[in-house]
């Protein structure tokens, strides 16, 4: 409900990768002729929605035990640049993957327990 309530319209968006850009889950850059710095991330858009998509990623990462496509490249990524940047990372993807089912009307069923 907080994302669809932050993103409001998801056709205003030409790509869906401008969500995480909205949402404030893209590094801030500093660029110069000299310099090319990534910093922390922007923090611009709805604080809510990117604390909720931030702990979503988490639970993936440290709770969720079953394999998944999303949980195995974000393991391959915290091996990579480390954990925070890489549940960050996993909130952006979160973010897009959002967007995506919104504009197709995919139904999301939860698997059945065994």
């Amino acid at each position: 409900m907080t994302f669809t309530t932050a993103v409001d319209d998801p056709n205003r968006f030409s790509r869906s990768t401008d969500v995480g850009a909205f949402l404030g889950l893209t590094p801030r850059r500093y660029q110069s002729g000299e310099f090319d710095i990534s910093g922390r991330i922007s923090k611009s858009g709805d604080r809510m929605a990117r604390s909720l998509l931030f702990g979503a990623a988490n639970a993936l990462m440290t709770r969720v035990r079953k394999a998944s496509a999303l949980r195995r490249w974000g393991q391959q990524l915290m091996a990579r640049i480390g954990s925070r940047k890489a549940k960050v990372a996993l909130a952006r993807k979160l973010a897009i993957i959002l967007r995506r089912i919104w504009l197709d009307g995919t139904e999301v069923a939860a698997a059945p327990a065994s």
